[in-house]
């Protein structure tokens, strides 16, 4: 079973999904005409002012702008950015860092479209929820004959949570907890059910809350540790952006503990590792977005670009560049453990923990993302009767999770974590003239 998914999973994360998903992205950013790159520091501004809600929009949505992308962020900062970038870098060398740059650069239109369409098209359910996502805005924005899309996504989207949301961060965390503290994996799993089960029962409000508190704590903390470490390593900086930007286009040999890699390699773990890390084409981000108190679609999709260019042009970029200026990349090490070696080195005796905690932060916040996520998606599938029986199979998921060995589960879930991009594409290529029509509209009335 495990070589038939293994399979499958090469076809749907192989050349044609990464096309796909990078070819979406530029047309949706030259239909924009660059607007997301142009518009980086307008989406700052929103962000910081949106922390707060004016009291006249407090019934559009549930959390505020800035909380929304907090949540979406808990989501998609998390192993990607430490084990991820590491293992694109092992298998595809410096270069993968190049294209992992390019699929965020055209990854920001992608976010911008899905959180523009998750607002025009979202709905409030029976618990007065305002819920939306790829299969509202391919129910409402598409119509009934490509309702099956929208089935499609939340059921793929329901149970690959249980296991790239869940399953699989717990028991990162419990690994990465016994490696570096010798804690008991069962103890972690129980420590993390408690602590998760306390703010999932508070729904989105509390994640919302919880993540706007942890998400920048985190974030700054690690790119703090990386900077620090990247001014220790500073001479070796113009060699490694050398490496990246020339291996990007051309074979690299193998040296020391590096076997060597083609520029297909580079480019294909590049892209796939940075799909992976900050999801833009997934669908998974606008299910938060979705739940911003905000009545202009615009506005909250310049918001959720940003979530791209953090997790993938900022922190992945630092764990880029630590690696490969530590030249800890040819030590023949690769995910999670690489990156720990290369910050141990610029940090003898306390590199490995700033990454060890990170890491288990990062996958705790991860699993609070996505179980929101996963109970959307349910709840499109099922109703609200759903979302308590929901939570409960969540939580109780994540000690067995921490305990036991995920080979397999990692394998379902990664495969069905790329099948949610499929109808999702196909809905944002349907539906990019509303995309473009709302852009244009709003840019023409702030111009005047």
């Amino acid at each position: 079973m495990s070589n038939f998914i293994g399979t499958v999973n090469g076809i749907v994360w192989g050349p044609l999904m990464l096309v796909l998903i990078l070819g979406v992205g530029l047309y949706l950013m030259i239909g924009l005409r660059l607007m997301p790159l142009l518009n980086i520091g307008t989406g700052f501004r929103l962000l910081f002012g949106g922390r707060k809600v004016a009291s006249s929009e407090q019934r559009e949505g549930e959390i505020s702008p800035f909380q929304a992308l907090m949540t979406a962020l808990s989501a998609t900062v998390g192993t990607g950015n430490i084990a991820g970038v590491a293992t694109a870098v092992f298998l595809g060398g410096p270069g993968a860092l190049f294209w992992m740059w390019c699929t965020a650069l055209v990854g920001m239109a992608t976010k911008y479209a899905e959180a523009v369409l998750a607002v025009n098209y979202r709905e409030v359910d029976e618990q007065g929820n305002h819920v939306g996502g790829p299969m509202y805005y391919i129910k409402n924005g598409l119509g009934k004959n490509w309702a099956w899309l929208g089935i499609l996504f939340a059921g793929f989207g329901t149970v690959a949570a249980f296991g790239i949301g869940n399953t699989v961060q717990a028991n990162s965390v419990a690994d990465v907890l016994e490696a570096n503290f010798g804690i008991n994996v069962w103890l972690t799993g129980i420590v993390i059910m408690l602590l998760a089960g306390a703010v999932l029962i508070g729904g989105i409000r509390r994640i919302g809350h919880v993540a706007s508190a942890l998400v920048p704590f985190m974030a700054i903390a690690y790119i703090s540790a990386g900077l620090v470490v990247l001014a220790l390593n500073s001479a070796a900086i113009p060699h490694a952006l050398e490496l990246v930007f020339s291996h990007a286009f051309t074979p690299i040999a193998a040296e020391g503990g590096f076997a060597g890699a083609a520029v297909w390699a580079a480019i294909r773990f590049g892209v796939a590792r940075g799909i992976f890390s900050n999801e833009a084409g997934l669908g998974s981000a606008p299910i938060a977005h979705a739940a911003a108190q905000t009545r202009d679609p615009i506005k909250q999709g310049m918001v959720a670009m940003l979530g791209t260019f953090i997790d993938t042009l900022i922190i992945c970029t630092i764990t880029g560049l630590v690696i490969i200026t530590s030249g800890a990349w040819m030590s023949g090490e690769s995910g999670a453990a690489l990156t720990s070696l290369a910050f141990a080195e610029a940090l003898p005796n306390f590199g490995n923990y700033v990454v060890a905690i990170a890491l288990a932060i990062f996958a705790f916040t991860t699993i609070l993302g996505w179980s929101f996520y996963g109970e959307r998606c349910a709840e499109f599938l099922f109703g609200v009767k759903a979302i308590v029986p929901f939570r409960i199979l969540w939580i109780l998921s994540i000690p067995v999770g921490a305990g036991v060995s995920l080979n397999l589960i990692w394998l379902i879930a990664d495969t069905l974590n790329a099948l949610m991009a499929v109808p999702n594409l196909i809905a944002l290529v349907l539906l990019s003239p509303v995309v473009f029509k709302l852009t244009r509209a709003y840019f023409a009335g702030a111009a005047r």
